[in-house]
């Protein structure tokens, strides 16, 4: 009789497929992991493995999660990781059913975005460039200040998401550069459009590093990436570029919070829909698969179509 393999072996397995097949970047894995690993450590607890636990013990995995706090939607990115592993699972006939199969999740309501108003995001951005231009900064400090400045003017300007924004080559600073070329969840790649403010973020910043690599004061100036670090990535990370927007969000007035990369990429989102913009458009800006993803934002669009009925239609009240 075989032997059955083991969690981790399945589960590395799985990754395997998830980035050979639907080419899931190594964040998405991460978390897969993760919500395995968790999976994995209940039913070691109980005495079974994925190769053979059943689905009351999945039921009992859920309430485990229940009782320790979790939040509906953390329930349910489990469940969705327990599915996709045993489908995977079947398919490869490892397993002859599906335990998941018949799981229902927990309700939950879907949450409206956080959103800065615009009048925050130029304070923000209005702060960030004040630190960028201080004359009494030293040269390191102003670097790091034109860094962050930068950050921002392209996030708002293409609502990237964080991973995508920090991993940018540095040929995207192209110094004629309207569009670039943004690789997303999927491997798959769009055009993103840039604007005056951005492009010209991008040329100061650049400009200071290239004075840095000739004075020979940062090594990092002739990296590859557009915002470079000493990490093993090779560029800035989601956790520090978080961090120095929190802090900048302090010094701006607002509450750290109420701010975040992911925030800023609401506020680009709604800002636009807010102007007018097609949500097709902005689906495809965003990098979304599915424009149910985007409908989220749709509550922009109906505060702004009852503002246009209430100010044009001419039955309505003055």
């Amino acid at each position: 009789m075989r032997a059955k393999p083991s969690d981790a072996k399945l589960t590395g397995l799985f990754l395997d497929m998830l980035a050979a097949e639907q080419g899931a970047g190594p964040n998405t894995l991460d978390a897969y992991r993760r919500d395995l690993t968790d999976f994995s450590d209940f039913l070691t607890r109980v005495g079974q493995s994925f190769a053979d636990a059943d689905t009351q013990t999945l039921r009992d995995y859920l309430a485990d999660l229940d009782t320790r706090g979790f939040k509906s939607t953390s329930v349910a990115r489990r469940l969705s990781a327990m599915r996709h592993l045993y489908r995977f699972l079947l398919n490869e006939r490892i397993r002859t059913d599906d335990p998941a199969a018949i799981l229902s999740g927990p309700k939950r309501g879907r949450g409206l975005p956080k959103v800065l108003s615009i009048a925050d995001v130029d304070r923000v951005l209005r702060r960030a460039k004040e630190l960028s231009e201080a004359e009494e900064a030293s040269p390191a400090r102003r670097l790091r200040a034109l860094r962050l400045y930068c950050l921002l003017e392209v996030l708002y300007a293409t609502g990237l998401r964080v991973s995508e924004l920090v991993a940018l080559p540095r040929s995207a600073a192209k110094r004629d550069a309207r569009m670039i070329v943004v690789r997303g969840k999927g491997n798959k790649e769009r055009l993103v459009p840039l604007n005056d403010a951005s492009r010209q973020a991008m040329a100061d910043y650049l400009a200071a590093t290239e004075v840095a690599k000739t004075e020979k004061k940062n090594s990092l100036a002739a990296s590859k990436w557009l915002f470079p670090s000493f990490g093993e990535s090779g560029h800035l990370t989601r956790q520090h570029f978080a961090r120095d927007l929190k802090e900048l969000a302090v010094a701006s007035g607002l509450q750290a919070r109420l701010v975040s990369p992911h925030v800023l990429r609401h506020a680009f989102a709604s800002h636009l829909l807010h102007n007018g913009a097609d949500l097709r458009i902005v689906q495809t800006l965003l990098g979304h698969t599915d424009i149910s993803t985007t409908q989220i934002y749709t509550h922009v669009v109906e505060e702004r179509l009852k503002s246009l009925v209430r100010d044009l239609h001419p039955l309505a009240e003055k």
